[in-house]
């Protein structure tokens, strides 16, 4: 019986996003774009919990800005977020094709990753969740380039089996990040390149960075991966110009085995080095940001045990090249209230 429920609900998410997905292509896809960011809009007034968080996440990470540029930016995230889900991801395959996709992709921009992969070089390609997140390693493939993209499969089975095959049709192929491990090590082996999403939540062992003025948990996979078989590591993006269907893809940063050589911590000069990357690129359009994504969600051992930050962790984020005393001290500031905050749950 609950085998049949759970199949029922299923098929009750999936066949309604069907029919919203052939029902768009009777829309050009301008218009489905308005549609969405409206539908963005009530659901930034309706959901005060999500809408809160990205207010919060907001106003930490510009505390320069004002609280109408706050609501207004926040806003904007979510019909992003809607427009991304709602019309992008679903014709994406349409629009973009080995013959159209000049039309719609800018890639001037990511000269850098262009150059390493005609020589077919392996690479670990990175994007945050910003702008499409989905696009460059799209048109990528399209264009024939061996590309293999970590995701994190959908709980309803029926749409993600239809998202797979939506996502691959064009060469890109999609690698379930659990477990993934031994596959992601071959095929740099065989010099593929790699795909990842990399500003997600790793969960209390995480390795934590600064990230917007705070201490983010990341995952260790991408340095460990990076530096035992001496691959780059780029940084870009796909965002969206004006509200159409064009994005330019940008490049932040191109970080190279040199760079780590001579590191004390090598690890943490990847990660901290990648994250400062995808800031730098969500800076560049921060209304296309997921700001409701729980990024800073786990905290570091000393904050959960309401502890001041140990010195060795700060004198390590000071070392960082591009760190500056205020951004350290912001950082020591808010974990101080961090660890003051757990201290008082405890």
């Amino acid at each position: 019986m609950a085998r049949n429920a759970s199949a029922l609900v299923q098929w009750s998410q999936y066949l309604p996003l069907r029919f919203v997905a052939g029902l768009l292509q009777c829309f050009s896809h301008e218009q489905n774009l308005q549609t969405a960011a409206a539908a963005g809009s009530t659901l930034f007034r309706m959901n005060s919990g999500r809408r809160q968080r990205c207010l919060d996440n907001l106003s930490w990470s510009f505390p320069e800005w004002d609280e109408d540029r706050i609501e207004m930016v926040a806003e904007q995230s979510f019909q992003s977020m809607v427009q991304l889900a709602m019309v992008d991801s679903i014709t994406m395959t349409r629009l973009v094709t080995p013959d159209t996709w000049p039309n719609h992709v800018d890639m001037l921009g990511v000269q850098p990753v262009l150059e390493k992969l005609v020589k077919g070089q392996p690479l670990l390609m990175l994007t945050g969740h910003c702008g499409n997140w989905e696009m460059l390693g799209y048109v990528l493939a399209v264009c024939g380039y061996p590309i293999t993209a970590l995701a994190r499969p959908l709980d309803n089975p029926l749409i993600n089996n239809w998202v797979m095959r939506i996502r691959e049709s064009h060469g890109l192929k999609i690698l379930e990040k659990w477990g993934a491990a031994p596959e992601l090590q071959k095929r740099l082996e065989d010099g593929e390149q790699l795909g990842f999403i990399a500003d997600q939540n790793a969960g209390d062992q995480g390795l934590f960075v600064p990230f917007f003025g705070r201490l983010a948990s990341s995952y260790k996979s991408i340095g460990l991966l990076a530096m035992r078989y001496e691959t780059p590591i780029v940084i870009s993006q796909a965002r969206r110009i004006g509200q159409q269907f064009k994005f330019e893809c940008i490049c932040s940063d191109v970080i190279e085995p040199a760079d780590w050589a001579d590191q004390d911590d090598p690890l943490f000069y990847i990660t901290a080095r990648y994250n400062k990357a995808i800031e730098t690129l969500i800076r560049g359009a921060p209304e296309q940001y997921l700001w409701l994504h729980r990024r800073w969600k786990s905290r570091p051992r000393h904050e959960r045990e309401g502890k001041p930050m140990p010195e060795a962790t700060r004198e390590k984020i000071a070392a960082l090249p591009w760190m500056t005393s205020d951004e350290v001290e912001r950082i020591v500031e808010w974990s101080e209230r961090s660890a003051l905050e757990h201290g008082a749950r405890r």
